[in-house]
């Protein structure tokens, strides 16, 4: 597939994204369900919204929050993800670092953990008037954000979403790190990135508009997704050009 150098907002890496895991055969129905499209709020919900859209999926939010180091927090040290309907409780990634160890001997890392779980418990009430997560027992779940960095958060919610019951459980990204991308293998049955650039940077750096993803945005995507379009075929897409492997060489990879 061919693709821009830099998408001009999520919505667009949303569709390139949609695009291919149709391409991927992930738009046809597991034991006649709909996939579940599970969006880490805020900044994957554009994303997602279009994922479901090209997939003819259900659209959910999977609530998971970043731990950072004390005076750092845009250093992760592991993340925390809300509990499921089928009520297990919150699911914690520690990250394996010499940060991450001296915050959980001090204490600093479980402090962090239950400000998260404030936050948490904010945007519950905020995007779902409180109620769990959508039932994921025995389904393909695709856990979709804007991008994955050092892997912690979208670690973390693949393993929530495993030990939901799903019966698939897909990880999906517009860009990402190659070492957050590898700690994705592990936990997922199969990870789809579009890019996989060799210097990676910031996510932010693949995108023209970076915008952060405010709540209204995410609430009012979130509210149009309620209705279920209709399910594309591949033959609805653009010709794929045919390239494969890492986009490293022009083309996404589905691992």
């Amino acid at each position: 597939m061919s693709l821009p150098p830099c998408f001009a907002d999520r919505r667009e890496a949303g569709q390139y994204l949609g695009r291919y895991l149709v391409e991927l055969g992930f738009a046809r129905s597991r034991d006649g369900d709909p996939a579940l499209v599970l969006a880490l709020p805020r900044g994957g919900v554009p994303v997602a919204y279009e994922v479901a859209r090209a997939l003819g999926a259900v659209l959910d939010v999977l609530l998971v929050r970043k731990i950072g180091a004390p005076g750092y927090p845009e250093l992760a040290l592991g993340a925390v993800v809300e509990g499921d309907a089928g009520g297990s409780g919150p699911h914690t990634v520690v990250n394996d670092d010499p940060w991450a160890r001296r915050a959980l001997e001090s204490g600093a890392f479980d402090a962090e953990r239950g400000r998260q779980l404030g936050e948490i418990c904010r945007r519950q009430q905020r995007y779902r008037q409180g109620r769990p997560v959508a039932a994921m027992a025995g389904r393909r779940v695709i856990v979709v954000d804007d991008g994955v960095a050092t892997g912690a958060t979208m670690r973390a919610a693949l393993d929530a979403v495993r030990m939901a019951g799903a019966a698939e459980v897909i990880a999906a990204a517009p860009v990402g790190s190659a070492d957050g991308i590898d700690t994705l293998r592990g936990v997922a049955d199969q990870v789809v990135c579009l890019n996989i650039p060799p210097n990676f940077g910031a996510v932010g750096a693949f995108y023209l508009d970076f915008t952060q993803t405010s709540d209204d945005e995410a609430l009012s995507l979130l509210r149009d997704a309620g209705c279920t379009p209709p399910v594309p075929t591949p033959g609805t897409w653009p010709r794929n050009d045919g390239a494969s492997g890492e986009f490293r060489n022009g083309g996404p990879a589905a691992h």
